[in-house]
Protein backbone atom coordinates (compact mmCIF):
# COMPACT_ATOMS: atom_id res chain seq x y z
CA UNK A 1 0.00 0.00 0.00
CA UNK A 2 2.68 2.60 0.98
CA UNK A 3 4.85 2.03 -2.16
CA UNK A 4 1.74 2.45 -4.00
CA UNK A 5 1.05 5.56 -2.73
CA UNK A 6 4.78 6.69 -3.15
CA UNK A 7 4.56 5.50 -6.70
CA UNK A 8 1.13 7.52 -7.40
CA UNK A 9 2.32 10.88 -5.57
CA UNK A 10 5.59 10.54 -7.73
CA UNK A 11 3.13 10.60 -10.96
CA UNK A 12 1.11 13.37 -9.79
CA UNK A 13 4.58 15.16 -8.83
CA UNK A 14 5.57 14.53 -12.42
CA UNK A 15 2.23 15.95 -13.95
CA UNK A 16 2.11 19.35 -11.59
CA UNK A 17 4.44 21.17 -14.20
CA UNK A 18 2.35 22.48 -16.88
CA UNK A 19 4.98 21.87 -19.62
CA UNK A 20 4.83 18.24 -18.92
CA UNK A 21 1.05 17.93 -18.79
CA UNK A 22 0.76 20.04 -21.75
CA UNK A 23 3.44 17.09 -23.68
CA UNK A 24 0.65 14.49 -21.92
CA UNK A 25 -2.06 16.37 -23.69
CA UNK A 26 -0.35 16.65 -27.24
CA UNK A 27 0.41 12.44 -26.69
CA UNK A 28 -3.14 11.87 -26.03
CA UNK A 29 -3.68 12.49 -29.53
CA UNK A 30 -0.81 11.34 -31.36
CA UNK A 31 2.75 10.14 -30.93
CA UNK A 32 5.48 12.70 -31.49
CA UNK A 33 9.09 12.89 -31.62
CA UNK A 34 10.75 14.71 -29.46
CA UNK A 35 11.78 17.92 -32.02
CA UNK A 36 8.42 18.12 -32.64
CA UNK A 37 7.43 18.59 -29.16
CA UNK A 38 9.66 21.17 -28.77
CA UNK A 39 8.20 22.96 -31.63
CA UNK A 40 4.81 22.28 -30.23
CA UNK A 41 5.54 23.97 -26.60
CA UNK A 42 8.05 26.37 -28.56
CA UNK A 43 10.65 25.17 -26.44
CA UNK A 44 14.68 24.11 -26.65
CA UNK A 45 15.23 20.84 -27.20
CA UNK A 46 17.30 20.76 -23.76
CA UNK A 47 14.18 21.50 -21.81
CA UNK A 48 12.29 18.65 -23.63
CA UNK A 49 14.76 16.31 -23.25
CA UNK A 50 14.67 17.12 -19.27
CA UNK A 51 10.63 16.81 -19.21
CA UNK A 52 10.67 13.64 -21.21
CA UNK A 53 13.00 12.32 -19.07
CA UNK A 54 10.81 12.82 -15.73
CA UNK A 55 7.74 11.22 -17.24
CA UNK A 56 9.67 8.49 -18.48
CA UNK A 57 11.26 7.69 -15.24
CA UNK A 58 7.42 8.26 -13.72
CA UNK A 59 6.31 5.04 -16.24
CA UNK A 60 4.01 8.03 -18.09
CA UNK A 61 5.37 7.94 -21.47
CA UNK A 62 7.85 5.68 -23.69
CA UNK A 63 9.85 5.93 -26.64
CA UNK A 64 10.22 4.09 -29.39
CA UNK A 65 12.82 4.05 -32.49
CA UNK A 66 11.39 5.09 -35.90
CA UNK A 67 11.21 2.59 -38.86
CA UNK A 68 12.31 5.51 -41.05
CA UNK A 69 14.69 7.75 -39.85
CA UNK A 70 16.98 5.10 -37.09
CA UNK A 71 17.95 8.86 -35.56
CA UNK A 72 14.19 9.79 -34.71
CA UNK A 73 12.13 8.35 -31.53
CA UNK A 74 8.69 8.51 -30.86
CA UNK A 75 7.57 9.21 -27.50
CA UNK A 76 4.89 7.47 -26.51
CA UNK A 77 1.49 7.83 -23.48
CA UNK A 78 1.33 5.18 -21.75
CA UNK A 79 -1.96 4.65 -21.22
CA UNK A 80 -2.00 2.09 -18.60
CA UNK A 81 -0.13 4.59 -16.48
CA UNK A 82 -3.19 7.11 -15.60
CA UNK A 83 -5.27 3.81 -14.71
CA UNK A 84 -2.93 3.10 -12.31
CA UNK A 85 -2.91 6.56 -10.76
CA UNK A 86 -6.40 5.57 -9.82
CA UNK A 87 -7.25 4.63 -6.58
CA UNK A 88 -7.74 0.68 -5.50
CA UNK A 89 -11.54 -0.56 -5.58
CA UNK A 90 -13.04 -1.20 -2.16
CA UNK A 91 -14.61 -4.43 -2.07
CA UNK A 92 -18.31 -4.41 -0.58
CA UNK A 93 -19.25 -7.99 0.77
CA UNK A 94 -22.84 -6.47 1.48
CA UNK A 95 -24.55 -3.81 0.26
CA UNK A 96 -24.48 -0.08 0.21
CA UNK A 97 -26.44 1.27 2.92
CA UNK A 98 -27.97 4.78 2.48
CA UNK A 99 -28.15 6.22 5.78
CA UNK A 100 -29.75 9.77 6.68
CA UNK A 101 -31.98 10.99 9.74
CA UNK A 102 -35.52 10.56 9.18
CA UNK A 103 -34.73 7.82 6.19
CA UNK A 104 -37.69 10.23 4.37
CA UNK A 105 -36.05 11.87 1.73
CA UNK A 106 -32.36 11.58 1.28
CA UNK A 107 -30.84 8.26 1.63
CA UNK A 108 -34.32 7.06 -0.10
CA UNK A 109 -33.48 9.02 -3.51
CA UNK A 110 -29.60 8.23 -2.83
CA UNK A 111 -31.07 4.40 -2.55
CA UNK A 112 -32.82 4.87 -5.85
CA UNK A 113 -30.65 6.31 -7.91
CA UNK A 114 -27.91 3.20 -6.53
CA UNK A 115 -30.40 0.36 -7.54
CA UNK A 116 -30.84 2.55 -11.08
CA UNK A 117 -26.64 2.49 -11.69
CA UNK A 118 -25.53 -0.61 -9.90
CA UNK A 119 -25.71 -3.90 -9.23
CA UNK A 120 -24.36 -4.10 -6.09
CA UNK A 121 -27.44 -4.36 -3.18
CA UNK A 122 -28.54 -1.54 -1.50
CA UNK A 123 -30.92 -0.61 1.02
CA UNK A 124 -31.39 3.24 3.10
CA UNK A 125 -32.68 3.82 6.66
CA UNK A 126 -32.36 6.48 9.29
CA UNK A 127 -31.24 7.28 12.88
CA UNK A 128 -34.28 8.72 13.81
CA UNK A 129 -36.71 7.27 11.80
CA UNK A 130 -40.14 9.49 10.71
CA UNK A 131 -43.46 8.20 10.04
CA UNK A 132 -43.39 8.36 5.97
CA UNK A 133 -41.50 9.08 2.95
CA UNK A 134 -41.62 12.62 2.09
CA UNK A 135 -44.52 13.21 -0.34
CA UNK A 136 -41.73 15.86 -2.09
CA UNK A 137 -39.34 12.96 -2.31
CA UNK A 138 -41.82 10.26 -3.68
CA UNK A 139 -42.93 13.60 -6.57
CA UNK A 140 -39.09 13.69 -7.14
CA UNK A 141 -38.48 10.16 -8.04
CA UNK A 142 -41.23 10.15 -10.18
CA UNK A 143 -40.32 13.13 -12.04
CA UNK A 144 -36.55 11.84 -12.61
CA UNK A 145 -37.98 7.88 -13.01
CA UNK A 146 -36.30 7.14 -9.88
CA UNK A 147 -37.69 3.53 -8.37
CA UNK A 148 -37.39 3.85 -4.69
CA UNK A 149 -36.02 0.84 -3.27
CA UNK A 150 -37.94 -1.63 -0.50
CA UNK A 151 -41.48 -0.78 1.19
CA UNK A 152 -41.20 2.93 1.10
CA UNK A 153 -41.41 2.77 4.73
CA UNK A 154 -38.37 4.52 6.90
CA UNK A 155 -36.23 2.04 9.14
CA UNK A 156 -34.10 2.47 11.74
CA UNK A 157 -30.50 1.94 10.95
CA UNK A 158 -30.34 -0.40 13.69
CA UNK A 159 -32.58 -2.93 12.64
CA UNK A 160 -31.52 -2.17 8.62
CA UNK A 161 -27.73 -2.81 9.18
CA UNK A 162 -26.09 -6.08 8.34
CA UNK A 163 -22.26 -7.36 8.59
CA UNK A 164 -20.37 -6.11 5.55
CA UNK A 165 -22.64 -3.37 4.83
CA UNK A 166 -21.03 -0.50 3.10
CA UNK A 167 -22.44 2.63 5.02
CA UNK A 168 -22.86 6.09 3.62
CA UNK A 169 -24.46 8.83 5.93
CA UNK A 170 -25.95 11.65 3.12
CA UNK A 171 -26.78 14.10 5.93
CA UNK A 172 -24.84 15.57 8.49
CA UNK A 173 -26.56 14.81 11.38
CA UNK A 174 -26.29 10.99 10.78
CA UNK A 175 -22.93 10.87 10.29
CA UNK A 176 -21.60 12.88 13.38
CA UNK A 177 -24.33 10.42 15.34
CA UNK A 178 -22.21 7.57 14.05
CA UNK A 179 -19.12 8.22 15.34
CA UNK A 180 -17.22 6.48 12.03
CA UNK A 181 -19.77 3.94 12.09
CA UNK A 182 -19.98 4.92 8.36
CA UNK A 183 -17.55 4.35 5.32
CA UNK A 184 -18.34 7.30 3.13
CA UNK A 185 -20.22 10.04 4.36
CA UNK A 186 -22.09 12.85 1.71
CA UNK A 187 -22.60 16.28 3.04
CA UNK A 188 -26.07 16.75 1.13
CA UNK A 189 -28.38 19.72 2.18
CA UNK A 190 -31.68 18.65 3.95
CA UNK A 191 -34.35 19.89 1.05
CA UNK A 192 -37.33 19.02 3.55
CA UNK A 193 -35.78 22.70 4.87
CA UNK A 194 -36.45 24.30 1.63
CA UNK A 195 -40.21 22.33 1.33
CA UNK A 196 -39.62 23.12 -2.51
CA UNK A 197 -39.81 20.97 -6.14
CA UNK A 198 -36.32 22.87 -6.98
CA UNK A 199 -34.89 21.90 -3.28
CA UNK A 200 -35.32 17.96 -4.05
CA UNK A 201 -34.79 18.44 -8.03
CA UNK A 202 -31.14 19.84 -6.61
CA UNK A 203 -31.10 17.14 -4.41
CA UNK A 204 -31.09 14.51 -7.00
CA UNK A 205 -28.45 16.33 -9.13
CA UNK A 206 -25.92 15.90 -6.55
CA UNK A 207 -26.91 12.16 -5.65
CA UNK A 208 -26.30 11.55 -9.20
CA UNK A 209 -22.99 12.91 -9.30
CA UNK A 210 -22.05 11.58 -6.14
CA UNK A 211 -23.40 8.09 -7.44
CA UNK A 212 -21.65 8.33 -10.57
CA UNK A 213 -18.14 9.60 -8.36
CA UNK A 214 -18.49 6.13 -6.62
CA UNK A 215 -19.39 3.53 -9.15
CA UNK A 216 -15.85 3.22 -10.08
CA UNK A 217 -14.66 3.05 -6.63
CA UNK A 218 -16.88 0.12 -5.06
CA UNK A 219 -16.85 -3.69 -6.42
CA UNK A 220 -18.68 -6.34 -5.01
CA UNK A 221 -16.19 -8.55 -2.82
Amino acid sequence: MREDLERRAAAFAALSDPARLRIVDLLTVSDLAPKEIGAELDMPSNLVSFHLGVLEERGIITRRASEGDGRRNYVRLRSEAFRTLEADPIPVAGRVLFVCTANSARSQLAAGVWAQESDIPCASAGTHPGPAVNPRAVSAARRWSIPLVGEMVPRAFAEVRRAGDFVVTVCDRAHELLHGADQAHWSIPDPVRADSDSAFDDVVREIRERVADMLPRLTPA
